[in-house]
């Protein structure tokens, strides 16, 4: 078929086979295939869908436009995870030193923030030195050396992927939920894992911001990603507040390093993270349970071994060698710093988290193009949860800036997304799982 009567044919929503699917992104990749031609058939799948058998071909396609790893010179499993973007959400700092102290292998390949939502490739520009962009030949030895790496998307893994998500973000078509699909599972199917854990969050700082919705997208990955022969599961969590209790590049690295050597732990963090790992323990083999995956993560973590990894991998890929016990020499502070009250009194009743995020937009520490620079040194710390009450003594955060005028529109802007309430009731931080096909 010729492209404009593939594109004519999911119009008219018909089913599109395996191989016209494989033309047209072949095509689009090679050239042939113009970006008109593929906004248009961006847009015909946002309103006329696919099936899941459509779904696995597109991503299948999209991950055989470009190189696909492979890691069998290896001696253990391969695995990794994916969230779907959040405020205070650093959980893959953990997750994969927690992961390579079992003998799991991660390399992990992660993105940039955009609008809300932090990166994790972000967090790392904040440690000196640390190549978020090494050469193949430095990737592959610091996840065989060290077990772990996080890096970022190579040219010649998925371009497909990168071209068309550009196409979509300007056509009005970012939302559609088997693009959505194909574009996160290209990425990681081209990876070579064995095994893949996907964080879907709901809720006010989400991008799928109802359990609906969230709950689609989860079905709709581990579905297709199972379709395409990789081992998947779906964590459905909470965002009604910074998963967190740091929200800015540099604070969520100080944070996680916290995190990791014991000095400070948020509760439904180290909940979602432990959550997280286990799912891939499972999966991976290393445990014949839940429960017995649980035991063994969190031992990882509270030993210390989760911190040596973290150290081992900052170093190896161009970090200070002594990052985790000297972090305060190496990470740069932000001028101005000091607490941010409410106007008034009482129990924090609801948070408008996607506010929280565009307040770090504002001082700097995020994007809304993605060709704009990042402060690391800005956001929030010590950021109050739902529940806890705050007053004259107690603030909602404490802000981190590079100037004033940036700091009171942040002050401005946190205040208003903090609401006061005296009932409470909190919405379950694993609100579902969805299991392997």
């Amino acid at each position: 078929m010729l492209p404009q009567e593939i594109i004519a044919a999911k119009r008219d929503g018909l089913a599109l086979d395996p191989a016209s699917i494989e033309a047209f992104v072949g095509g689009y990749t090679k050239g042939s295939v113009s970006h008109a031609q593929a906004a248009a058939f961006a847009m015909a799948v946002y309103f006329q869908g696919m099936s899941m058998e459509e779904r696995v071909a597109l991503t299948l396609a999209m991950r055989d436009s470009g190189a696909v790893l492979d890691w069998s010179d290896l001696d253990g499993p391969v695995a990794d995870k994916h969230s779907t973007g959040g405020v205070g959400d650093n959980v893959s700092l953990m997750l994969a030193p927690i992961l390579a102290a079992l003998g799991i292998y991660v390399p992990m390949i992660s993105g940039r923030g955009l609008g809300h939502t932090g990166g994790t490739l972000d967090k790392f520009d904040a440690i000196p030195g640390y190549t978020t962009s090494p050469d193949n030949t430095l990737f592959r030895k610091v996840v065989r050396e060290v077990g772990c790496a996080i890096i970022g998307q190579t040219a010649d893994l998925a371009p497909a992927d990168k071209t068309l998500y550009a196409i979509r973000d300007v056509t009005g078509t970012v939302e559609s939920v088997p693009l959505i699909t194909a574009s996160i599972l290209s990425k990681k199917l081209a990876a070579g894992l064995g095994a893949l854990v996907l964080d879907v969050k709901t809720g006010s700082g989400a991008f799928m911001p109802t359990l609906e919705k969230s709950r689609e997208l989860a079905e709709s990955l581990v579905a297709v990603a199972n379709g395409a022969g990789l081992k998947t599961s779906a964590l459905i969590t909470d965002m009604n507040e910074p998963l967190a209790s740091a929200a800015g590049n540099g604070l969520e690295v100080r944070n996680a390093v916290d995190f990791l050597t014991g000095a400070h732990q948020d509760t439904r963090l180290r909940e979602v993270t432990l959550a997280l790992c286990a799912e891939l323990v499972l999966m991976s083999g290393k445990a014949g349970s839940i429960g017995e995956a649980l035991s063994l993560v969190s031992a990882a973590l509270d030993d210390g071994r989760a911190a040596e990894k973290f150290g081992a991998m900052v170093a190896a890929l161009g970090g200070p060698a002594d990052f985790i016990e000297n972090m305060d020499s190496h990470l740069v502070p932000a001028p101005i710093v000091r607490d941010v009250f409410a106007t008034g009194a009482g129990v924090v009743g609801e948070i408008d988290t996607r506010g929280v995020g565009m307040a770090v937009v504002t001082l700097g520490g995020g994007r809304t193009n993605p060709a704009d620079s990042i402060d690391h040194r800005v956001g929030f710390d010590r950021l109050a949860g739902l529940g806890e009450s705050v007053d004259g003594g107690r603030p909602i955060a404490r802000l981190h800036a590079a100037d004033e005028a940036s700091a009171a529109e942040a002050e401005r802007r946190l205040r208003a997304v903090y609401r006061f309430g005296n009932a409470i009731v909190p919405s379950p931080l694993i609100a579902g799982r969805i299991n392997p096909t």
